[in-house]
């Protein structure tokens, strides 16, 4: 559907609006913060502070805010987040990446970099007319978010744990109890 650097950005801000979704808050220390940034092969510099650690639980919750935005609300916030960084679009290739996408330096600030990454891979969401595929999590019990890459526009379910698993074993039961019940 979209860039292998656009589906890799929406995954990894799927996964940074998630850690806000779990008990415990997945995003509560500096420790919290390296594990997702290397779990999401985040690089660049950082300052390892908790200005830092702060700037990115704040960008979270406004990027969480743009995933189900309405169209032009979302386009508003993206541009803002655009302007703020000064973003200069280039082709980069770095560690185990191809050719792709940056709009920051290395050197700006983690927030930024997070911030400008999101942005440029919503932008190719928004021009594509696919912000359906930002939804939240079906099962009733969880309110975390899935960006839906299939083809069938078909995931229903988040990655944070085992809702899937979980709403599959209810209906199962249901039918079950429903065929017994006949």
């Amino acid at each position: 559907m979209f860039a292998n650097d656009t589906d890799m950005a929406l995954v990894s801000l799927a996964s940074l609006i998630n850690t806000g979704k779990e008990e415990p808050d997945k995003l509560l220390s500096l420790e919290d913060l390296d594990h997702y940034l290397e779990a999401e092969k985040f690089s660049g510099s950082r300052t390892h502070d908790a200005a830092e650690l702060k700037a990115v639980r704040r960008l979270r919750e406004e990027l969480e805010e743009i995933w189900s935005a309405p169209e032009a609300e979302a386009v508003d916030r993206v541009n803002r987040i655009l302007r703020e960084a000064n973003a200069l679009p280039q082709l980069v290739k770095h560690d185990d990446w191809d050719w792709h996408l940056h709009a920051t330096t290395p050197e700006a600030p983690l927030e930024t970099r997070i911030a400008t990454e999101a942005a440029m891979a919503l932008i190719d969401v928004i021009r594509s007319k696919e912000l359906e595929r930002l939804r939240t999590c079906a099962a009733e019990d969880c309110s975390a978010v899935v960006v839906d890459l299939t083809r069938n526009r078909s995931k229903r379910y988040c990655d944070t744990g085992n809702c899937a698993n979980r709403e599959h074993v209810k209906a199962y039961r249901a039918r079950k109890a429903n065929d017994t019940g006949q």
